[in-house]
């Protein structure tokens, strides 16, 4: 089947947790992982009587979010109630924002290809979360937990400017980054933290009409993300080869079957019957409010990562790793200023540190290894005191002890032997108790040398310096 005559039109929906340690609104904390209803009030049940009371750092963390996305905040801006039924909403409507969110305009910016590309969004408004139904383990009865009720969220509405699961999966990398980056989320996926809705349809190239749009709901991964797209798009297309059309709903991604389910009919706004908040007064902002956060931001992903392409001369792929999380870059950025090399800095960080972290399941925060460590390490291998091999055990034990390469090296006696007088010496016995295979080298066998640096390297237990000792024995087979 000839897929080449459409194109695919998306469009995200990002659901971003706010790290608050409360609830949008009321006193109960956001923590993962605690036991059902554990964190749960008369507000997050609503409760009659109950009254919900703004989180002003979820209100703080919003405006950053959207000063960061370039958008245009709305001073005034009110919330709203979207009424449906559903068992994990136990007042029968959700508070979010309908008419007059917080945040207009404003864009993501991300590379593909080596191109630098921008899709534009249309708003970002603040929202509470549902709770969560247990359909499980629970002998064919439904149970709710109301922990994440009330969880504070921000909705990020993209334009439907996406074509393709690959320019799909790169913005909402590039959204994720810079969000985690300025410290408005954890966003920790598997944890909710952060999902996607993507509205999917399809049309002939030829058309500016566009096609009947299918939402896939709560994707909670890059890489599902991908393939719901992807999966999505092809079953639009054969549906309408086949004649069959689109019909509009909300599908749900199978990971185990690798396909999209229909959940239900897909909504429209006057479906939800919104209205204004009535419990809840209009939130106003001040310009001097929004310019402080302003002042306060952190620089951004692409900005750092263009400094670091141009202050260190890093490759693309270099800075793509090193800028992928705003602690790594620091890191980087402390070591590599005490070392004088920065390249080397970045190859033990990128190759061996952060090697290390994914291989035992731990942070950078948790590891003992510090900047200055690494400075130091790379210091001692350009100042030849050790070499590459004698580096990676003392990596290994900074790794597990978190002490000074340095201090490490005088401890286990690590310093390379650099003495020639004291290497050639030792090379003129290795010649005398191997004639055979001197005569061999001496006779063209390059191969040979490998077996006279490895002899070396044994009788001085790794302290030589193999770039000295080649040198040596080649001298010595020029005499």
């Amino acid at each position: 089947m000839d897929h080449s005559r459409y194109e695919a039109v998306i469009g995200l929906e990002v659901h971003c947790q706010l790290d608050t340690k409360t609830k949008i609104f009321c006193s109960c904390p956001v923590d993962f992982g605690a036991p059902p209803n554990a964190h749960a009030c008369p507000v997050c049940a609503g409760l009659p009587g109950a009254l919900p009371v703004l989180n002003e750092r979820a209100v703080a963390l919003a405006v950053s979010a959207a000063l960061a996305l370039d958008c245009r905040i709305n001073l005034w801006s009110r919330f709203a109630r979207k009424n449906y039924f559903y068992p994990d909403l136990p007042k029968g409507y959700q508070i979010t924002q309908f008419d007059h969110p917080l945040a207009s305009g404003g864009g993501v910016e991300f590379d593909l290809e080596g191109e630098t590309r921008r899709v534009d969004l249309i708003r970002i408004h603040m929202e509470e979360d549902a709770g969560k139904c247990l359909h499980e383990g629970s002998g064919g009865t439904s149970l709710v937990d109301l922990n994440r009720a009330g969880t504070p969220l921000i909705e990020i509405v993209g334009t439907p400017g996406l074509h393709s699961a690959a320019e799909a999966v790169a913005w909402l990398r590039s959204l994720h980054g810079t969000l985690v980056a300025i410290g408005v989320t954890r966003g920790n996926m598997e944890e909710g933290n952060f999902r996607c809705d993507a509205n999917v349809s399809v049309r002939k190239r030829a058309s500016s009409a566009l096609g009947t749009r299918v939402e896939l709901k709560n994707l909670n991964s890059f890489r599902f993300l991908g393939h719901a797209i992807d999966y999505e798009i092809r079953r639009q297309i054969e549906a309408l080869e086949d004649g069959r059309g689109i019909t509009q709903e909300t599908r749900l991604w199978n990971v185990a079957q690798g396909r999209s389910e229909v959940m239900r009919d897909k909504e429209e706004a006057h479906d939800y019957r919104y209205f204004p908040e009535p419990d809840l007064k209009p939130l106003v902002l001040t310009a001097d409010y929004v310019e402080d956060l302003r002042r306060r931001l952190p620089e951004l992903p692409r900005a750092r990562a263009a400094r670091f392409r141009d202050t260190y001369g890093l490759s693309p792929a270099d800075v793509a790793v090193l800028t992928s999380s705003s602690k790594l870059a620091e890191f980087f950025e402390r070591a590599a200023r005490g070392s004088g090399n920065v390249k080397a800095v970045a190859n033990w960080i990128m190759v061996d540190l952060v090697g290390a972290l994914n291989r035992l399941g731990t942070d950078l925060e948790a590891c003992a290894i510090r900047p200055e460590h690494i400075a130091s390490l790379v210091k001692l291998l350009d100042e030849e005191v050790i070499n590459n091999k004698m580096a990676k055990q003392i990596f290994g034990e900074m790794l597990a002890t978190g002490r000074d390469p340095a201090a490490i090296v005088q401890a286990r006696g690590l310093r390379q032997v650099t003495d020639p007088v004291e290497l050639s010496t030792m090379i003129d016995a290795l010649i005398e108790a191997h004639p055979s295979e001197w005569a061999q080298l001496k006779g063209g066998k390059q191969k040979v040398m490998a077996f006279f640096v490895g002899r070396m390297m044994k009788a001085t237990k790794g302290r030589a310096n193999p770039a000295q000792v080649n040198a040596l024995i080649k001298r010595k087979l020029s005499e």
